[in-house]
């Protein structure tokens, strides 16, 4: 039973969505570790023994065993909630690619709870709903200056002559568990980006941990010409979670 505490009234608390494939979850570490970086910034404490404990008893559950699966972990003062759903992304999603469009709410780079996955989440939710109304896939925020930040639930790379680029953390956007993947396995440059800048791009694609890498096929009226990097770095991705599944080891 759930306690009504200031993660209900207020929004003190933070969460993570990690996806699980065929029994593995995968990056359970990283995603340990930013969690509890988000528990230390609420100054919440969190027993890492209960923790662990209620994730290893998610996932010995029969239904957990196969597929694509989605374990997710919520704490806030006097709760700590360990779910599980089904991954929803299909291989048509991949296939045909995200389409996006900017949203008018914008990320603000001077707050502290940009940086951490906690939440205070509904902008996120309400954007990626109204986008999702109009025939897009995913939302894109700017920040307070009008760069491009991130989606509201995935991190943005674009490509320009096989180089990949990305909006630094100083933007205003979570450090996504994915995107630390693909710039420690890719060499990827943080940088400021203007959505003036996007037509010099022959791609996009956005990563999180449940999507992987999902190619983008356009931004607003901008039609990007390749999903080759992004393609070539799914396979990559899923390439490294079969690894993952035969060694049974949760991490980098």
């Amino acid at each position: 039973m759930l306690t009504a505490d200031n993660g209900y009234f207020f929004g003190i608390g933070a969460f993570e969505t990690i996806a699980v494939e065929e029994g593995t979850p995968i990056l359970l570490q990283e995603h340990y570790a930013r969690f509890f970086q988000a528990m230390d910034f609420f100054r919440l404490k969190l027993s890492a023994g209960e923790l662990e404990e209620k994730v290893e008893k998610a996932l010995d559950t029969p239904a957990m065993k196969t597929g694509r699966k989605v374990l997710k972990i919520t704490a806030s003062e006097k709760n700590l909630l360990v779910t599980t759903r089904e991954n929803i992304y299909s291989e048509s999603d991949y296939q045909k690619g995200f389409a996006t469009d900017y949203s008018l709410v914008r990320r603000n780079e001077t707050s502290p709870f940009t940086y951490h996955k906690t939440l205070n989440y509904g902008d996120c939710l309400i954007e990626k709903h109204l986008a999702q109304d109009r025939g897009f896939q995913e939302p894109i925020f700017l920040n307070m200056k009008g760069a491009i930040a991130e989606g509201a639930t995935t991190n943005v790379f674009f490509v320009k002559s096989s180089r990949i680029f990305t909006p630094s953390v100083a933007c205003g956007i979570l450090p996504g568990i994915m995107r630390a993947y693909i710039c420690g396995i890719s060499e990827v440059q943080e940088t400021e980006l203007y959505p003036e800048d996007i037509g010099a791009f022959e791609e996009m694609f956005l990563t999180n941990s449940l999507l992987g890498v999902m190619p983008v096929v356009s931004l607003g009226n901008q039609v990007f010409s390749s999903r080759d990097t992004g393609h070539l770095l799914l396979e990559k991705y899923r390439d490294f979670c079969k690894r993952q599944e035969k060694s049974g080891v949760y991490g980098l």
